[in-house]
């Protein structure tokens, strides 16, 4: 009878459908969020464990968490060839590929709501234009004119170069952008052209002194693409990311009250200019420590928080963290689509992410364009 009882109280506890429908229509979305983060936990840890069992290798997601686990005692789960292959190559770069899709949509979401537009993206404004400017900069030269800076920042030296280059367009780009304190839609999109064609067009003549074995690099790089990852190549950027994903608690109020406007942002006693400077600078390094080791991947800083407003609202207490784990999530399951599509060659997935994004950004202008006086 008492546990009757516990149990029945347990079902009472559990919020309903209806309840939860009620709360959306007063808009309170609170509840919701929560439970969409929840799911977002369970989706990461599926799309780790999907990306690092798939491909040609025999193991099995089973054999898999049996030799995490050391359920096997003394004799491995595994063969050696199997340990190689999952914990060598497709751990790392399935932990890379998340890490990268987080910062991305991170990146994605702190853009739209500083400058209070949803066109913000960095691939779209130039931002990953200025990055890639940087990484090729210190590509191409890094054994010439940049060498006194690899001997001095050994790995880190090239996510360094690419924050720096994410870090001065964003900087120019808020500039160009904002006047007295209200950013133009148009003026932000045609700024971001404008400075993204210019980091391009350098970037074409560090191609251009390139060598061959350099440019065939960089071609590959350019489209974007996971393969390559290591350990090294984690421990290089990871860092950088995590430094930029720890602000984020620290951004997710003031983020909220500049939707109001900065005056008001100001009155409500948010320190705006310190928010502006510490939100470009975690996403000039996000930005940077993503191109600097999957070079150009678009599209998901733009679809991955578009997705998480219409469905949990635009609060960034939730956006933030559900950006973070969709975005990463929605970059492994890319990512081991492009290595398996045309196996055993390898699609850049880049390519994957822009024939995905293309289209939704075209719905979000013509959605969009009304509202925004495009």
């Amino acid at each position: 009878m008492v546990m009757h009882t516990a149990m029945r109280g347990q079902r009472r506890s559990l919020p309903s459908l209806a309840y939860i429908r009620e709360r959306h229509r007063q808009g309170d979305r609170s509840l919701l969020a929560l439970i969409v983060i929840a799911a977002l936990i369970v989706g990461a840890l599926f799309s780790l464990a999907f990306s690092i069992t798939t491909g040609a290798s025999d193991a099995s997601a089973l054999d898999v968490f049996r030799e995490v686990m050391g359920a096997g005692g003394t004799e491995s789960a595994l063969s050696a060839r199997d340990r190689i292959i999952i914990f060598d190559i497709r751990l790392p770069r399935a932990i890379l590929g998340f890490l990268i899709g987080a910062s991305l949509a991170v990146s994605g979401t702190v853009m739209q709501g500083l400058f209070r537009n949803p066109l913000a993206d960095p691939g779209l404004i130039g931002v990953t234009s200025g990055s890639s400017l940087g990484a090729v900069t210190m590509i191409v030269l890094g054994g010439t004119v940049a060498a006194p800076i690899y001997a001095l920042f050994g790995i880190f030296a090239l996510p360094i170069a690419a924050f720096v280059g994410g870090l001065v367009v964003t900087i120019l780009l808020y500039r160009v952008a904002t006047r007295h304190g209200q950013t133009s839609v148009a003026t932000m999109l045609l700024a971001g052209i404008a400075l993204g064609a210019l980091a391009l067009a350098f970037t074409g003549i560090l191609i251009y002194m390139a060598d061959d074995k350099q440019l065939r690099d960089l071609t590959f790089w350019s489209m974007g693409s996971l393969a390559g990852s290591t350990w090294v190549k984690v421990a290089a950027v990871g860092p950088i990311m995590f430094l930029s994903f720890l602000a984020l608690p620290f951004m997710a109020r003031g983020l909220n009250a500049i939707t109001l406007g900065e005056a008001a942002a100001f009155h409500m006693g948010v320190p705006v200019q310190r928010l502006k400077n510490v939100a470009i600078v975690a996403v000039a390094a996000a930005t940077g420590a993503s191109v600097a080791v999957s070079g150009g991947i678009g599209f998901v800083g733009i679809v991955v928080p578009h997705i998480l407003r219409m469905l949990i609202g635009p609060d960034h207490r939730f956006l933030l963290p559900a950006a973070a784990l969709l975005g990463g999530s929605l970059l492994i399951f890319a990512d081991v689509f492009a290595r398996t599509i045309v196996a055993p060659a390898e699609l850049p997935i880049g390519i994957i992410t822009a024939a995905v994004g293309g289209p939704f950004f075209l719905w979000i202008l013509l959605r969009q364009r009304s509202r925004l006086s495009l």
